[in-house]
């Protein structure tokens, strides 16, 4: 457990992000592929089924013992707060209510972003455009962690202690990085997750909003849903840096692992992003990192 890793630096290229150029050799060949992006009509309803699941948890742990309220925030209230976070990725993308109403989406990014109990969702939204259009670049994709991160955690223990410490960093990281101005939305969104949070304390004590916050931290760290932030982007292969993961996890994550297949078609909602793979198994072009169609990815 005290090895430590044998490389002392990150992999440097100097070609731009393959998705874009990989988008349009795609969409040429396959220009039918298009009749999958736009909104999905169903998000908002499961995202709110989730919302009200919370809040109703809420009310049912008010009294529970504080083992028993870690347990249940483990086990099934940080579950459905990962998975918000999740929605709230694919609602940063305006596929609830469509590129045309994208203040609807910022709007119901806030109200998804309830439960977690920290308020996060405009500023993701600010940093994932980032993550898309400077993926893996220096100092502008904040999800790639730093040289001080690399060379702290290069074993496997202090690994181990990074992957609990991952809501730390993934908060954390962009105001270092790349910090940026805090916008109005930002404000918004940080008045209504307080109004929220004193709302639950009001009702029911501290105790459900402990439930909901433990929760998104616990789940977001040392955790099985959290195996997507490392199967996503670390890189496995030299000179392949997006990752697919096809398990059953996917179910209850809005499809995330489909990663290879939503970096190249943002715009597709991923309640639809296993349609690519299942139907143009044969469409991206024979250049680029292996994907979909040569199957490079997390089983």
């Amino acid at each position: 457990m005290g090895n430590t890793v044998t490389r002392d630096d990150f992999e440097w290229v100097y070609t731009e992000q393959p998705h874009c150029s990989r988008r349009k050799q795609i969409l040429a060949k396959h220009p039918e592929i298009k009749s999958l992006m736009g909104p999905d009509p169903q998000l908002k309803w499961v995202v709110t089924a989730m919302v009200l699941t919370q809040v109703l948890c809420c009310f049912l742990v008010r009294d529970l013992s504080w083992k028993w309220l870690i347990f249940w925030a483990y086990m099934f209230g940080g579950c459905i707060n990962h998975s918000l976070t999740l929605a709230i990725h694919d609602i940063s993308h305006n596929v609830a209510f469509g590129n045309k109403d994208a203040m609807c989406n910022r709007l119901f990014g806030i109200f998804a972003n309830l439960p977690i109990g920290v308020p996060y969702s405009i500023s993701f939204k600010k940093y994932h455009v980032d993550h898309h259009r400077y993926l893996g670049g220096h100092g502008l994709d904040v999800d790639v962690p730093t040289h001080l991160e690399a060379r702290l955690f290069s074993s496997p223990a202090r690994k181990i202690l990074w992957l609990f410490l991952q809501p730390l960093f993934y908060a954390l990281r962009p105001l270092v990085v790349n910090p940026k101005p805090v916008g109005r939305l930002e404000l918004l969104n940080l008045m209504v997750q307080l109004a929220f949070n004193a709302f639950i304390v009001y009702l029911w004590g501290l105790k459900p909003l402990v439930y909901l916050i433990a929760g998104s931290l616990l789940c977001m760290g040392l955790h099985p849903i959290s195996g997507h932030f490392i199967a996503e982007h670390y890189m496995y292969l030299s000179g392949i840096e997006t990752y697919s993961y096809y398990g059953p996890l996917n179910y209850i994550t809005f499809n995330v692992g489909y990663h290879m297949e939503h970096h190249d078609f943002p715009s597709i909602p991923g309640s639809r992003l296993p349609q690519i793979s299942h139907d143009w198994a044969g469409a991206q072009p024979p250049v680029g990192p292996p994907t979909w169609e040569t199957g490079q990815a997390n089983q």
